[in-house]
């Protein structure tokens, strides 16, 4: 009964430290992660966990909020959208998220002996935040080349910002690289790899109209034959259809001109 009673003990201690290192490493009782938070949660996830051992899942009601938090476009849209704070302070917050976003995408990047993706919910998800990030992450920068000029229409930072902006369409096409990999995904991780293309190539487009798109489109145009996935196809296809609306749209207002 003595060796009982230890062991209930030593199991409550473990349940009990267990729960201490969730709630310091893992704050989940904040509505907004910091960057703070991020670099002790980021490197907990990529360095804290045995080969074996089962990383946060949306799918596990223990550790869905720890995702959830992870994945929350709120923790930097709250300060990057925020117009009181100043231009330069948003952008290096930008960067630093920009940074922890990139330590993110390994974290999640895992194949089972079937060459399937174990964990393609939280992947994605991962993409997702970072596809929008880039977005407001870019474009703060350009603004800040624009602000610290004495000319911003001066050749050299139009083309900073022109090598700026190639760099964000660049950054998208790893997204579509994913499409390569296709036979990972089940089919219900097809269609969230096809709703991140519906949600953010159309705005990453329609944000910078005038940008060379030819790279995206030639892409799409051989990953669309390529994939077996109709709904993968269908969001190709609509990204070359915007595409080649816009450069029309550019050419007649050129012509008007």
């Amino acid at each position: 009964m003595k060796g009982i009673k230890n062991l209930t003990l030593a199991l409550v201690v473990l349940t009990v430290l267990s729960c201490n290192k969730e709630n310091n490493v893992f704050p989940t009782d904040k509505r907004y992660w910091d960057i703070n938070d991020y670099n002790k949660v980021v490197r907990e996830l990529n360095y804290g966990y045995e080969k074996d051992d089962m990383l946060p899942t949306f799918d596990d009601p223990n550790t869905k909020i720890i995702v959830e938090k992870l994945t929350d476009k709120q923790n930097f849209n709250i300060v990057l959208e925020d117009n009181e704070l100043g231009l330069k302070h948003r952008n290096e917050i930008a960067e630093k998220f920009f940074n922890e976003w990139k330590n993110m995408t390994t974290i999640y990047n895992v194949l089972d002996r079937k060459d399937q993706y174990l964990y393609e919910d939280e992947m994605l998800a991962v993409w997702h935040f970072g596809l929008e990030l880039q977005l407001k992450y870019f474009k703060l920068g350009n603004e800040q080349v624009e602000e610290s000029a004495d000319d911003p229409n001066a050749p050299r930072v139009k083309s900073n910002i022109n090598s700026n902006v190639n760099t964000l369409i660049k950054n998208y096409l790893i997204y579509l690289d994913e499409i390569n990999n296709e036979d990972a995904f089940s089919e219900a991780g097809k269609s969230k790899l096809a709703q991140g293309i519906d949600n953010y190539f159309p705005k990453l487009i329609n944000l910078y109209p005038e940008s060379d798109f030819n790279a995206m489109k030639s892409k799409a145009e051989l990953l669309s034959k390529k994939t077996n996935s109709e709904k993968i196809k269908v969001s190709l296809n609509n990204i070359i259809a915007l595409i080649d609306s816009n450069y029309k749209k550019e050419k007649n207002e050129m012509q008007n001109h």
